[in-house]
């Protein structure tokens, strides 16, 4: 059963589950979030994206960054998903992730965007 993350209720109170696309993207943010280490039981699950947040923003980080997350999406995803494309791109003060992929069991394909760093609005 695939549930929503965060975890959420329904209207009649039960766990609320999600759709595979749906799933998949909420399994992709976990990855890009987590940082290696944070879990006692998986010590090298994610890739430490949020761990950028004091680094200098430059397009080494970037192309560094990417090959990070595109190791880290087939080896936690690959029985799901085949990344097609991961593009990051720094931007001033923000960090641009885009990562394309495809769904193994339905074939569809999908691009998550996700931006990291630069001023809250």
């Amino acid at each position: 059963m695939n549930l929503r993350y965060p975890y959420q209720f329904d209207s009649s109170g039960h766990t609320a589950p999600t759709d595979l696309p749906g799933h998949i993207s909420d399994m992709i943010a976990q990855i890009l979030l987590t940082s290696p280490g944070e879990r006692v039981n998986r010590p090298t699950f994610g890739c430490g994206v949020t761990q950028l947040v004091f680094a200098p923003n430059s397009d080494a980080l970037g192309a560094a960054q990417q090959q990070v997350i595109q190791a880290s999406l087939q080896q936690w995803l690959s029985d799901l998903i085949r990344v097609n494309a991961v593009n990051v791109q720094a931007q001033d003060s923000k960090l641009l992730i885009t990562i394309t992929y495809t769904i193994i069991q339905s074939q569809q394909r999908e691009t998550e965007q996700f931006v990291y760093g630069g001023p809250t609005s």
